[in-house]
């Protein structure tokens, strides 16, 4: 009997626990109310603690600084795997998120159905090298190995394109795919020969006085793209005021961060505090050295720049080739970078 009744409380707990799961991931019984008095729910957006999604955090420390609610939940990842799977899993939940531009032509490739509705950042990406190294032009990079993000990061694209440039391949080179906050050290101890991601890894090793710049991408690539806002068509379908309103406070959050320095260098304070768990020192850095090395503003999604990058990732094998602009992007919510108007907020000092 005692042993019929363990069993009988073990499978008690097991349904609760199966229902509190379906509850929680299908009916929203755990979601977050902004707070307002309103009841309204909140929804979960995807980001890492990198510059290419700095518009993420800024926009939910403004709201909830000028509305006092929360529009949106920020939710911190600290790797594209983890990333990936939960947007693509858990699209109720976690509706959005900012992931690599071939990463979202890729899912809507592989049958996701999700869309770009605006760009996370341009430029913010370098190589870089040992400040002891001879290498100090591309055609230097012959036979080196290079630290490369995951499989469908745009630095991938970037190299390509500068060795294409250079008269040289993929071939002349070995990537090696590491996550980038192992970059800075890796270069450090000279198991690679140059390192390059996203901000602010770069800058780290330059902050640190062992890295030197081989070029930008700002520099070789005008108004490159790494990451973009992603979001499930269903989402889209079922809350387009929602998701319109996330896409505007994007857009105004980085029309404030581009305002003035001082903007910067405050966004850098808390968001490396309050979102990042970073050092406010290196961000402040990225931010500033130079100022335009990320940037913030005309964000929409164009045709012809996503054009290019399928065109890139597929001769590398990054993409097959079918999905193309119209399948995977609605660049209708993308408000006019020329008409977007930052918001009047300043930092409390």
């Amino acid at each position: 009997m005692k042993l019929i009744r363990t069993l009988a409380i073990v499978l008690t707990l097991w349904l609760l626990g199966i229902t509190a799961m379906h509850g929680g991931l299908n009916l929203h019984w755990f979601a977050k109310t902004t707070g307002d008095g309103t009841g309204e729910k909140t929804f979960g957006v995807g980001f890492l603690p990198v510059t290419c999604h700095l518009t993420c955090p800024v926009t939910h420390f403004i709201n909830k600084e000028m509305e006092h609610h929360d529009m949106f939940q920020p939710m911190r990842f600290n790797g594209w795997p983890e990333l990936k799977e939960m947007f693509i899993g858990r699209s109720k939940d976690m509706p959005a998120a900012f992931i690599l531009a071939p990463m979202a032509i890729a899912l809507r490739e592989q049958g996701v159905k999700i869309k770009i509705v605006h760009l996370g950042h341009r430029d913010g990406s370098a190589v870089m090298v040992h400040k002891d190294s001879g290498i100090f032009q591309t055609t230097d990079l012959r036979g080196k190995t290079i630290a490369v993000p995951g499989r469908y990061a745009n630095q991938r694209i970037i190299i390509y394109r500068e060795l294409k440039k250079a008269g040289m391949t993929l071939d002349d080179v070995k990537l090696l795919e590491m996550p980038p906050p192992d970059m800075p050290a890796a270069l450090l101890s000279h198991s690679v020969d140059a390192i390059t991601s996203g901000e602010p890894f770069m800058g780290q090793a330059e902050l640190d006085g062992y890295g030197r710049v081989l070029w930008q991408a700002k520099d070789v690539w005008p108004g490159f793209i790494s990451c973009v806002l992603a979001v499930h068509e269903d989402a889209i379908r079922d809350h387009r005021d929602e998701i319109q309103r996330l896409v505007n406070g994007i857009a105004s959050s980085g029309k404030w961060i581009d305002e003035s320095m001082s903007h910067r260098m405050d966004a850098a304070q808390f968001v490396a505090t309050n979102y990042y768990n970073q050092n406010p020192r290196l961000l402040s850095f990225v931010l500033s050295k130079p100022p335009d090395r990320v940037t913030y503003s005309r964000l929409k999604p164009l045709q012809p720049e996503f054009e290019e990058i399928e065109r890139l990732a597929k001769e590398v094998g990054m993409l097959q080739g079918t999905a193309h602009f119209e399948d995977y992007a609605d660049d209708t919510f993308a408000p006019d970078p020329a008409k977007v108007q930052a918001p009047h907020f300043e930092v409390k000092k």
